[in-house]
């Protein structure tokens, strides 16, 4: 019986970096898929947004001690540095967001070349990880297989078309591992028969503040047919689980300093698209007079504009998610190694764990960081 001194579940971004960076002695990767690193081929349009120069834990869900403990030891200029020695330099889009010059498959490429002579089990469904006297066996649709170590970097429940799974999950809960419920993330939120009006708007696009929890961010936010959609709502789902959200409609501008003009309807002073302000003094019942002529309850609706609350019914679900908020706790999770601390030779990296990144290239480098620890480990 052959047992391999580490097998990895996953030929993802976690999967591959883990066996780039690796001394590659005896490894052996396990992918469901007939190709490998399915996610980065399809992200960023075709050209994988692989990182962000705005680094920081605060741009994440999770433990920020863990999270910083990680990228101490390999973070976006560690990860930059390696794609410059094989030949990738990506280019800055949005401001601080590292693309590839080309497509995605630039940065396939180099994983599968830095993993040369590492075999890969393709369509192979992992189904169950079991703990022997020499370390795990991996049952599997081809069989069984014997590793003194195992990496579990099988992503999350989004983008099932690419045959995302909850075997992750699965595995670490039968080995005694905590998961925090998992749930979709960077993802559209549906709305509230109240907040239909919004539906007809479909296609237009502001930029916005939004409120969720604690967290406020400045992003556009887009109007579709199912409900809200756009930078700024993937990140506010992030934050979000359940209750309201505030829209501000108007960042950086206080309402008072807009009517200046006593003989002008309050309705055309405002900068924003006539579309949305015809249809937002309807939803507050409004009338398009000058301001000065509104009563002060009027007033106080129209200043909802400056903070309109209302409480999402959900998401768009997974099959729209760009990640998967929850997973493995944090808490059962070595940082400085990526290590289960209740079952010695398991290994977590990637979106399995309960750490997800905000749009722009922070959960490829979670990936990509998570899965250097775990080289540097075994």
């Amino acid at each position: 019986m052959q047992r391999h001194e580490l097998i990895i579940i996953g030929a993802g971004a976690a999967g591959l970096m883990a066996a780039a960076l690796s001394a590659r002695k005896d490894l052996l990767i396990l992918e469901h898929n007939s190709y490998p690193a399915a996610k980065i081929k399809i992200s960023g349009g075709g050209r994988c947004n692989i990182t962000n120069a705005n680094l920081s834990p605060s741009c994440y869900l999770g433990d920020p001690c863990f999270i910083e403990k990680v990228f101490e030891y390999f973070d976006n200029r560690e990860l930059l540095s390696f794609l410059k020695e094989r030949g990738l330099e990506p280019v800055v889009k949005k401001g601080s967001q590292y693309f590839c010059k080309k497509s995605s498959r630039e940065l396939i490429d180099i994983l599968l070349d830095s993993i040369k002579g590492v075999p890969i089990r393709y369509e192979t469904e992992v189904q169950n990880v079991i703990r022997d006297d020499e370390g795990f066996c991996i049952v599997s649709s081809l069989g069984r297989f014997y590793a003194r170590k195992v990496l579990v970097a099988t992503g999350g429940l989004s983008f099932a078309s690419l045959g995302a799974s909850s075997i992750g999950f699965d595995i670490a809960e039968s080995l005694g591992h905590t998961i925090v419920p998992p749930r979709p993330a960077l993802v559209g939120l549906t709305l509230q028969p109240e907040q239909f009006w919004m539906k007809e708007l479909s296609g237009l696009s502001l930029t916005v503040q939004i409120s969720a929890g604690r967290r406020k961010i400045v992003s556009d936010m887009l109007f579709a047919h199912k409900g809200i959609s756009g930078p700024a709502v993937l990140d506010a789902s992030l934050f979000w689980n359940r209750g309201k959200i505030t829209v501000d409609f108007l960042p950086g501008i206080r309402l008072k300093s807009l009517f200046a003009n006593s003989k002008k309807s309050a309705l055309s002073q405002i900068p924003l698209p006539k579309r949305f302000v015809k249809a937002l003094f309807a939803a507050l019942n409004l009338p398009e007079t000058p301001y000065s002529r509104m009563s002060e309850e009027q007033k106080q609706r129209l200043s909802l504009i400056k903070s309109y609350p209302f409480a999402p019914a959900g998401t768009f679900g997974y099959s729209k998610a760009e990640a998967t908020k929850g997973g493995v706790s944090t808490d059962e999770i070595d940082p400085l190694t990526m290590q289960s601390r209740l079952a010695e030779g398991l290994y977590f990296a990637g979106e399995v764990v309960d750490v997800t990144g905000m749009v722009g290239g922070y959960n490829f480098q979670w990936a990509f960081s998570s899965a250097a620890v775990v080289a540097k480990s075994v």
